[in-house]
């Protein structure tokens, strides 16, 4: 690391000072200042005149500090350097690669911002396996996004066209905006769903009475965290064992299992099966919880093994992301 090497640096720097100044005022009986003065010049070689003639011991020890100073200063400077250089060049290199992954990905989620519920929203995007990439404005967060190996990230103002495009808003599923400010949050929807009229726009809303305005500039859904607040505490006052039920499957350690939604996509070899037919719990390993009808809208809950598949259906499931991409290929 830098911070250690700078340490050996400057210990290195301390320790030929002290040789030198201790040296002069033994051999030519210099005061301390000007011993100091005369290996600081010695070592930094800016050619000044000695303090005063030098004897012929007093010489012999100069030409030995010469070498020795300019030794240690030169490995300094190559050092800083080498440090400034590298971190630049790798910096480029980094944000090249990174460019390059969020060039070929398809069917991503848009994260827009970092901090406060954007953190949540990363890190269940991180155990879903969702692609998603990450645009923030802040550099000091976007110093925290680089210690996460596993985020792809952009420094940009999300409401900015080509930001958006660089983030693959025109292949994207959807987008979230989760900024603090719900000012900010509509011009990244309006923003948004001009460049992309098919796609999934999720906001944030500080203020509930931001979410018409949120609504009309195009956003799909609105989410407000006071309303789900609430609605979470009364909960655990009403019913615990239920939202204890679900805080352990959330954050189960070892394996992420969640609700999740398949759509049965035209020609796919489950259409006109019975549930008993497709077999899809011996095959995946999940459990099918409801089937939303596409033509009414209506849910089929605790579905039997019956119950018939239709293209356009919705599969309600829990399970884990593996169980669920077996599901999503078999749904075509």
């Amino acid at each position: 690391m830098f911070q250690d090497r700078l340490i050996k640096i400057i210990t290195a720097l301390v320790i030929v000072l002290a040789i030198g100044t201790g040296a002069f005022m033994i051999i030519e009986k210099w005061s301390l200042l000007e011993s100091l003065y005369m290996t600081v010049i010695t070592i930094t070689t800016v050619g000044f005149q000695e303090v005063r003639p030098l004897s012929d011991n007093g010489r012999i020890f100069t030409i030995f500090l010469i070498l020795l100073g300019t030794g240690v200063l030169l490995y300094a400077l190559s050092s800083i350097v080498a440090f400034i250089v590298e971190g630049k060049l790798s910096d480029i290199f980094r944000r090249k690669k990174m460019k390059s992954k969020i060039e070929d990905m398809n069917e991503q989620i848009i994260v827009c911002g970092s901090d406060g519920c954007a953190e949540y929203i990363i890190d269940e995007l991180i155990k879903t396996k969702d692609p998603f990439v990450v645009i923030e404005n802040d550099s000091d967060k976007i110093k925290e996004l680089q210690k996460q190996e596993d985020v792809l990230f952009l420094e940009g103002d999300p409401s900015e066209d080509e930001v958006l495009k660089e983030a693959g808003i025109l292949r994207a599923r959807g987008l979230i905006s989760a900024l603090p400010s719900d000012k900010d949050n509509l011009f990244v929807v309006l923003t948004a769903r001009g460049l992309n009229k098919n796609l999934r726009i999720i906001s944030l809303a500080i203020d509930q009475n931001s979410e018409h305005k949120l609504r009309r500039a195009g956003a799909d859904s609105v989410v407000t965290p006071n309303a789900i607040g609430g609605m979470r505490m009364a909960s655990t006052m009403l019913r615990p064992i239920v939202v204890s039920f679900l805080d352990k499957m959330l954050y189960r350690k070892g394996a992420t299992i969640r609700v999740e939604e398949a759509s049965i996509a035209k020609g796919s070899d489950l259409i006109g099966n019975t549930l008993a037919q497709a077999k899809i719990g011996e095959k995946t390993g999940l459990i099918i919880i409801a089937v939303r009808d596409e033509k009414t809208g209506s849910f089929h809950y605790n579905p039997g093994s019956t119950t018939v598949i239709k293209e356009n259906d919705i599969l309600i499931t829990i399970g884990t992301p593996e169980q669920m991409k077996s599901l999503r290929e078999m749904a075509g």
